[in-house]
């Protein structure tokens, strides 16, 4: 998971130079088009996956659910590349894509019907409030592709909610399968609608690079989840955040400032307070 967080930060410097204004230092490449190549070059690596599983790992009795999934993960993807290429700091658009959680437990609730406890809010409340200290939109800077990690955290966290829906009467490797098979052709459908653009010289090699890092940040991320629980793994996962703050420190010299230091830390408390009372509440269930 550590390994997985740090191919992620290195994922998002790429991003950010290879769509970033070139005023700035970066090559201006269409944000669309960078998620798809990002992924399409992920999705090579993948192959071998793939033929091994076969076809009798797409059968289904959910096809829409599955394409519905896919085309929300894919929608996350390109409103997380925007924010990057529109000059959202790093460690700000993942400060706010880690409320994804929260929204996860609001769907939950009213699409669901889960039962979301006190201690569910509680996570919620304190996430909710950091990103909205994050965000500062009352402050002169704020600008609306602030909003871009916002809209990437509530489209993956409906992922999310359709893959709890699957797990139910799918199996791991069909899920996958239908993930990997349709998320390139509909990066490309919406790249396609913006202007699709062909790179080259020194934005081809950094696709090629970003590509391959996703592809081990997926397969460091299956490994961490396939020998250990998501409540073990989740403190490691929030190191994402610092490990993009430095990442930004280093690449682009800049930090958090002043009471924005205060929304990380409340996202990063809302996320460990859901951790400690939801495994508060296993033990108590668990039977003796």
């Amino acid at each position: 998971m550590v390994l997985a967080g740090l191919c992620f930060a290195a994922i998002n410097v790429i991003t950010q130079v290879v769509t970033g204004s070139p005023e700035f230092g970066g090559f201006g490449f269409k944000p669309t088009s960078d998620a798809f190549w990002q992924y399409f070059v992920a999705f090579l690596f993948s192959l071998p996956f793939i033929v091994k599983q076969g076809t009798a790992a797409l059968v289904t009795r959910h096809p829409a659910t599955h394409v519905a999934r896919v085309v929300l993960s894919a929608l996350g993807v390109q409103a997380f590349v925007f924010g990057l290429a529109n000059g959202v700091q790093i460690w700000q658009v993942i400060a706010l894509v880690m409320t994804s959680p929260f929204f996860i437990l609001l769907g939950a609730k009213f699409f669901l019907a889960e039962e979301v406890g006190g201690n569910r809010w509680i996570a919620a409340s304190l996430g909710f409030a950091g990103a909205l200290i994050v965000l500062q939109p009352w402050s002169s800077g704020f600008s609306v592709w602030s909003l871009a990690p916002v809209a990437a955290a509530i489209l993956w966290g409906a992922a999310s909610l359709l893959t709890k829906r699957l797990t139910a009467t799918e199996r791991p490797e069909t899920i996958t399968m239908w993930l990997l098979l349709l998320l390139s052709p509909i990066n490309f459908a919406l790249s396609a609608t913006a202007g699709f653009e062909w790179p080259s010289g020194g934005v081809l090699w950094l696709l090629l690079a970003a590509g391959a890092i996703q592809f081990a940040a997926q397969y460091f991320l299956t490994k961490a989840y396939a020998n250990a629980d998501a409540s073990f793994l989740q403190p490691f996962d929030d190191l994402r955040l610092p490990f993009n703050i430095v990442a930004g420190w280093l690449a682009f010299h800049y930090l958090p400032e002043g009471n924005l230091w205060i929304g990380i830390a409340l996202i990063l408390s809302g996320s460990a307070y859901l951790m400690w009372s939801e495994n508060q509440k296993r033990g108590r269930l668990r039977p003796v």
